[in-house]
């Protein structure tokens, strides 16, 4: 990772005068009238925050440290937590494929037995999710990844052994359990520990760890594919306890989250954080200053976070308000965007003619690798790109994509209807009849929907898998961060649950025209995004505060300071009107 981040706001936004802006009561940076943007080699630069892009500026940590290493040693645990959930999102689309699954349990590719199968775990999730708030909240973020990787060993154990299509359920909604544990945890603990100008990258990468089981799923299951007996399916379900069993041998060798000992009166031990890995070692460094002024002023040790059944600061407050709506659209909007249809990937490439069972698994890990590449794009530059543009922007390409799709689509079934009647014309059997009637099907159509599909994952991946994690953790400020996660929690599995609930029927019943469904709503999403989506790029978690506080958070999130920048890269001065 870079040691710096680029904090400078596009030329065409609204400049605000620094007074404005909520002060820092640390003095980082003068303010002034621009007398020193006269000195050789000096510039003006709009910023969103003049006191972080000086303390920024001042305070290079050095990314190869012994700290640092430390640091990304923390990122990496969380991103396997990511992993353990990902696992899961290419492991039943593949086993469901699976003959001597099929031969076990009977469900098919699609219907009811199949909603049940993939739903159960995201009720899990949502039964999981208010608990996991409580352990991330009382006892620290370390121990609720270790808590959560418990619990889905023990799933793991339950449904990589069974015999009854029951067994099997209740194993899946174990899982989901600890699923949400480990997710309220994991995102909270990334961005807390982060510096502010890696905070993007650093969350970020924690939620690309969902293509970090994912791909490694799609593999596994490909390869045991060709196993010729039941632990073709068993090692696959075994396999997803490994990133837990990561987990929770590492937790033990990781800093706690400073803002999590702000809240919990341990100053002494946040102060110590801070200077180790934020200020190399200096506890004069600006940046540990500015973090320990702001984390002192903005975290409540007697907040919500102590009381755990009280949500009302999310609700009953415009700010709690204004927050809690950026959660509720990325959390809605990223597993409704017609990401969802990706559990059913096997039955999508089956409707565009690739039949056999082996090219469907192979095309599940393409389609793995290429959306990974798309995500970890978008990470190395979610710390200089403006979040709201590359939403509004990559929102709607997604609809573009999906349109393609879904139009190919429909050629590609009239097409199948044909062929299917010239083959019982030339007296096939019905089943027959449909199962070659990809023959009388045009190529092209089918490499063009195959493209288009492919193409609408990477935009997706690139727009949304980092913001995943990114959007909520930095809307919600440290006492109701646990609580704001596990309703995000929440309202991303009950979105799931409707994806992989409704999802295997309406294929069953429509086929390719359910794809329309979310080309439709990828356009509202585009909308949404555009009059509510608040910028949080370039400030810190806490200066986040004074702009939800603002009667328009979206236009004073767009609002930038002037600072002037020497020669040497010093900021001389904050620019005041």
């Amino acid at each position: 990772m870079s040691s710096h981040g680029s904090h400078d706001g596009a030329s065409t936004e609204k400049h605000i005068a620094t007074h404005d802006i909520a002060p820092a009561h640390v003095s980082i940076v003068p303010k002034g009238h621009g007398e020193t943007a006269t000195k050789p080699g000096a510039q003006e630069k709009e910023v969103r925050n003049a006191a972080l892009f000086a303390a920024i500026k001042e305070s290079n940590i050095k990314p190869w440290s012994k700290e640092s290493i430390h640091l990304y040693f923390a990122i990496f645990v969380a991103f396997c937590c990511a992993c353990a959930n990902g696992y899961d999102g290419s492991l039943m689309t593949g086993i469901i494929a699976m003959e001597k699954f099929q031969n076990q349990f009977h469900t098919g590719d699609t219907g009811p037995k199949v909603s049940v199968i993939f739903s159960l775990y995201t009720v899990g999730a949502m039964v999981g999710a208010p608990f996991a708030a409580i352990l991330s909240d009382r006892f620290g973020r370390k121990k609720g990844m270790f808590c959560g990787g418990i619990v889905i060993i023990i799933g793991a154990v339950i449904v990589a052994t069974s015999s009854k299509l029951a067994q099997f359920v209740v194993g899946r909604f174990i899982l989901g359990l600890g699923i949400a544990i480990m997710t309220v945890a994991a995102p909270a603990y990334s961005i807390e520990i982060a510096p502010p100008h890696w905070r993007g990258r650093c969350t970020g990468f924690y939620n690309c760890g969902w293509f970090g089981g994912s791909i490694p799923a799609a593999c596994v299951t490909y390869g045991c594919y060709f196993i010729k007996s039941d632990w073709s399916w068993r090692i696959p379900l075994i396999l997803q306890a490994f990133t837990c069993l990561i987990v929770m041998a590492s937790v033990f060798f990781l800093p706690e989250s400073p803002r999590f000992l702000f809240a919990n009166n341990r100053e002494a031990e946040a102060i110590a954080f801070l200077v180790k890995y934020h200020g190399n070692g200096d506890p004069n460094s600006k940046l540990v200053l500015l973090e320990t002024e702001e984390m002192r002023d903005g975290i409540k040790t007697d907040g919500v976070d102590k009381v755990w059944w009280d949500y009302r600061p999310l609700f009953m407050t415009h700010n709690g308000r204004w927050r809690m709506a950026q959660v509720l659209m990325i959390s809605i909007f990223g597993q409704f965007s017609g990401n969802g249809l990706g559990y059913f990937n096997t039955v999508i490439f089956k409707n565009i003619g690739v039949t056999s069972t082996s090219k469907q698994l192979a095309y599940n890990i393409l389609n793995s690798v290429i959306s990974a590449i798309g995500a970890l794009t978008a990470v190395s530059m979610t710390d200089r790109m403006p979040r709201r543009k590359v939403l509004i922007i990559g929102t709607f390409m997604c609809a573009a994509a999906l349109a393609t799709n879904s139009g190919l689509s429909a050629t590609l079934d009239k097409q199948t209807q044909r062929g299917t009647q010239i083959n019982l014309d030339q007296g096939m059997n019905e089943k027959d009849a449909k199962d070659n009637a990809y023959l009388h099907v045009d190529g092209n159509y089918a490499k063009g929907a195959l493209a288009a599909y492919f193409l609408f994952n990477v935009i997706f991946s690139f727009t949304y898998t980092p913001l995943q994690g990114v959007i909520p953790t930095e809307a919600l400020e440290t006492t109701i961060r646990g609580k704001g996660l596990a309703l995000s929690g929440f309202i991303v599995n009950a979105m799931g649950f409707i994806n992989q609930f409704a999802g295997p029927i309406a294929l069953d019943n429509i086929g390719y025209k359910y794809i329309f469904v979310f080309v439709g709503w990828d356009l509202v999403e585009t909308v949404a995004w555009y009059f509510f989506g608040v910028e949080s790029q370039g400030r810190t978690l806490e200066q986040l505060e004074w702009v939800y506080d603002q009667p328009n958070p979206v236009k004073a999130s767009l609002k930038v300071e002037k600072v002037v920048v020497q020669a040497d890269g010093h900021v001389s001065e904050a620019i005041v009107a």
